[in-house]
Formats: structure tokens, sequence, C-alpha cells
């Protein structure tokens, strides 16, 4: 079997929104800003984009990526690279190249086999050429350039090519945050968000300090490790986007993953526009969609994981109603359920929060708006653990929870109570509660009245036996007739303690002890 194709679209974004994709050999050029601020197309919705043809390329792009500033695209394929300006579609320089890798300020480096790798400054000239010890398999550019092999990965500075840290982990990919500290590095099964301690390196780099086979020590920080594997990704902030082999948009701040959609098709991360507040991904037939992920909604919870709370506070006006409890669910996770509370807007999950932080008064306010049988019952548990027996009788009440009712009674002795629940358990056919009410009372006849109605004649009949045995004889009667309907043979060995006394052990000293109870 032979695969012909690939599924990864040829396509490269821009800080401005301008798309430019390669079609086999044809470059065509998409503007995002041409379909407005995003706010007209639904989410996931493909964007009309109006394509426009920018030229050919020399060679059969395999990728194509913007420099940093976007003033310039590079693509790769068939060992060669070539460099043209993103607007007019003008080679700028050429070469040979497995690989190729933009620097975070517009240097570039090329792998042309696996153990020479050049270095170019930006005005296309040669700056270095490298011989790693090792084979080199792929490079990523960024704040710092990274080589690879199957088993590890080293980060050299790009000035003078210095080794800056080694890590032995397979990598698929890398992507840096702009800021240049924060970097995710992405394996076949998960990926891991570092730190880069760029004024450690520096210090220890000035200061002289050896460099060994593995480089600074603390010049990373492993902050998070996530166990999924990331499709595409990129950084807004400190904020990590990614699309997963799950076909879900995620995004992660401080450790925290939030899914923000399920993609009903594999697609691939194009890039962030902050004024649109959206994210945008393409799929193999060039179609691109968008989807909002409000950028004070990431600047909020970054503030908060930095402990920045009174500068979170001022951006929180700033975030949509309907995204309050999004915001609720991540103060949730980092422990802080009172701003939670303070935040969410859906009254069951306010009711969750406030049942957690144990503040009764606040739950039973959301009770009574809810009106929910769930939640009084939810919220009497509560107030009978922290000792509240007047709200949690009340509670109980509301929800209707009789089995709740006879143990809160029972166990303070409430016989006015008991006798209420009584009645109340009657009227609604719960005969097992009503009977343990009335037998709590001492209301034995009615207990065994109890019992006849609800058609529990043989166990009526027992009782009668061991509490009342002067009613025994009418109720062996009512057994018989019952029983006559389904087993004659049955009803007539039945014995009636006024014919047969002899077949009841003691039974005129029961008949006496009734007797003399009941005076």
């Amino acid at each position: 079997m032979i695969k012909i194709g690939r599924e990864v679209p040829v396509a490269s974004m821009d800080n401005s929104g301008k798309i430019i994709w390669a079609k086999h050999n044809e470059i065509q050029t998409v503007n995002i800003k041409t379909v407005g601020a995003g706010n007209e197309i639904a989410d996931g919705e493909r964007l009309p984009l109006a394509v426009k043809e920018l030229g050919s390329c020399d060679l059969y792009p395999q990728n194509l990526r913007h420099n940093p500033n976007g003033r310039f695209v590079v693509v790769c394929g068939d060992g060669e690279y070539i460099i043209y300006t993103a607007l007019a579609w003008r080679n700028r320089s050429f070469g040979s190249a497995l690989e190729f890798a933009w620097s975070s300020d517009g240097e570039y480096a090329v792998r042309e086999s696996t153990s020479r790798i050049k270095i170019y400054s930006k005005n296309f000239q040669e700056r270095k050429s490298i011989r790693p010890t090792f084979s080199v398999e792929r490079v990523f550019g960024g704040v710092l350039l990274a080589m690879c092999t199957n088993d590890f990965i080293c980060f050299y500075d790009w000035a003078d090519c210095r080794l800056i840290r080694r890590i032995d982990v397979n990598v698929k990919n890398l992507y840096w945050a702009d800021s240049g500290d924060l970097v995710t590095v992405a394996s076949d099964t998960s990926f891991y968000i570092l730190k880069y301690n760029r004024d450690v390196v520096s210090s220890h780099l000035d200061g002289g300090g050896s460099v060994g086979e593995e480089g600074v020590e603390d010049a990373f920080e492993l902050l998070h490790e996530i166990n999924e594997r990331i499709r595409t990704g990129l950084w807004v902030g400190d904020c990590f986007i990614y699309n997963n082999s799950s076909s879900r948009l995620n995004y992660c701040v401080g450790g925290e993953v939030t899914t923000l959609f399920h993609l009903d098709r594999p697609m691939y991360l194009l890039g962030y526009l902050a004024n649109q507040s959206r994210v945008y991904l393409i799929d193999k037939q060039f179609n691109v969609v968008g989807y909002t992920l409000l950028l004070s909604l990431i600047e909020y919870k970054t503030l908060v994981l930095r402990g920045d709370f009174d500068r979170a506070n001022d951006i929180l006006p700033s975030i949509p109603k309907e995204q309050y409890d999004s915001v609720a669910h991540f103060l949730e996770s980092r422990g802080m359920l009172e701003e939670a509370l303070e935040i969410a807007t859906d009254s069951n999950y306010r009711f969750d929060l406030a049942v957690q932080l144990g503040r009764v008064d606040d739950a039973k306010a959301i009770a009574l708006e809810v009106q929910s049988e769930s939640k009084w019952k939810q919220l009497g548990e509560l107030a009978i653990s922290t000792g509240k027996l007047k709200m949690a009788e009340e509670c109980l009440l509301h929800a209707l929870d009789l089995s709740g009712l006879l143990l809160l009674y029972s166990s303070i002795g409430d016989a006015d109570g008991i006798t209420k629940l009584a009645s109340m358990a009657r009227e609604q056919g719960k005969n097992n509660v009503a009977f343990l009410c009335l037998f709590m009372l001492g209301k034995l006849e009615e207990c065994l009245q109890l019992l006849i109605e609800s058609n529990r004649i043989p166990e009526a009949a027992l009782m009668a036996r061991s509490y009342l045995p002067s009613k025994v004889p009418e109720i062996v009667a009512l057994w018989k007739k019952d029983l006559q309907k389904v087993n004659s043979k049955a009803a007539e060995s039945l014995a009636d303690p006024d014919e047969y006394p002899n077949l009841f052990e003691d039974w005129q000293i029961a008949l006496n002890v009734e007797a003399t109870v009941a005076q």
C-alpha cells in the first residue's frame, strides 16, 4: 500500500490574519480581515474567503512558514528552501535544506544533512556552520535553536551556538511563547510545559561558568506535564492552545486544561488574532474556520495564577457574563471556592459550591429559588451535619424525605413530629414509615389497622399474636377469607385460638397481660 499526498495542508498565517497556502506549485493568499471582525460568522462555520493567486513556486512545497514579523515566507521541499517576500512573492534567498527554522528575531537555520547545520543572519548571509557530534533528525527555531535526535533534544543560543541545555525526551514538535519564557515540548504521548530561565543562563554564561554535555542545569524548569497527544499548537500570552488526537480544541493555562470545542474533522491551527479574540484552524481542503477564545478570559486566568488578584478583578467586568461559570470552574480547580461562588451564575453550580463551603444559609436561598427535591435533601444532610436541626427539618419537609425525617424525629425524641410524619406517610402511601411512626408512638391498634388496610394480613396476624392477642380471632377470620381465594386447603389449616386454645402456648396468659396493660 502506498500513501500519496498528505493530510496536513501547506499553509501559514501571519499576525495580521493574512494566510498563504500552497496547492501543488501554485501559491494563493487570503485575508481573514476581509470577513469583518468575525462576529457575523458562527464558531466552527467555514469562512467565505476571497482567494487570490500570489504566484508559483520553483519547488514542490512540503512546508511553508512566515518569519516572526510576517515579511518573509520560507518554502521547503525536495531538499531545498526558498525565501520569498510575503506580499509580492519575490525570491530573496535559496539553498539546500532538509529542514528550516526561523529564530524569534528573524535569523534562521537550515539542516542540510544529519551532520551539518548552517545559521544565517537577517540579511540572508551565512554566519556559522555547525557539525554536531550527534545525528540531527529535526531542528526547531524560536528563542533558542533546538536540534533533536530520536532520544534527546539540545538547545543552543543563536548568537554563539553554545549548548544551553540537553533534555532526554523524544520530541515531535516545539512551540515557543512570544515572551520567550515558556516553551511546549510535544512528544508522541504527552507534552511538557517548561519555563526558560534566561536570567539564570545569562548569569551562568557571563560569569564564565562551564557548560558540560548537559548544559546549564537550571536553564529549564518543568511546570506541567499533560498526557495528551498534540496535533498542532500555539501560544497566546501564557495560554497554550492546541488540538489533540481526539479532535478536541483545548487550551491550557497553568496546567489547567479546558476544552473549547469538539472538532468534527482533523484540523490544524493557523494562529490567533487578538483584536478578534478568535483562533483560526484549517483542514486539508483548505477550509478555514474560527472559534472564539476571549483574550480577557486568558488574561484573567493568567493573573490569578500569578497571584495578582487586584488586576484580575479589574479585568473581570470585561469578560462576558456567559463566561462567568467557566471562570468559576477555573477558580474552583485552584481551590478558590469562595471566589468561585461570588462569580458563578448557574444556580445548580452555585448551590454545589455553597454546600462545599458549608454555607448553609446561602445554599438555602438558592434551594428556595430552584425548588429541587435533590437539593433540599442535600441541604438537609448538610444542616444535620452542622447541627442546625430546625433548618434540617425544614429542608427534609421541602424534599418530602420521609426516611430522613423519621431519623431526625426519632433521634431527638420529637413525638409531635413523629405524629405528623405518620399522617404524611399514610397520605403518600409510605406504609413502612407510617408503621414505624405508629409503633414508636405505641399506637398498636393503628399499626394493626394499617397492616390490614395495606393487605398485609399475615403480618397483622403475627403482630396481633405478639401485642394484641384479643384481636387474633378477628384477623384470622380475615386471613382465612383472603386465603380462600387462592388456596382453600391452606385457609382451612389456619387455626383460630378461640377454637383451638391448646395450639397456642400460654394463650390465656397473653390475654391477661393485654387486659392488665390496657387498664
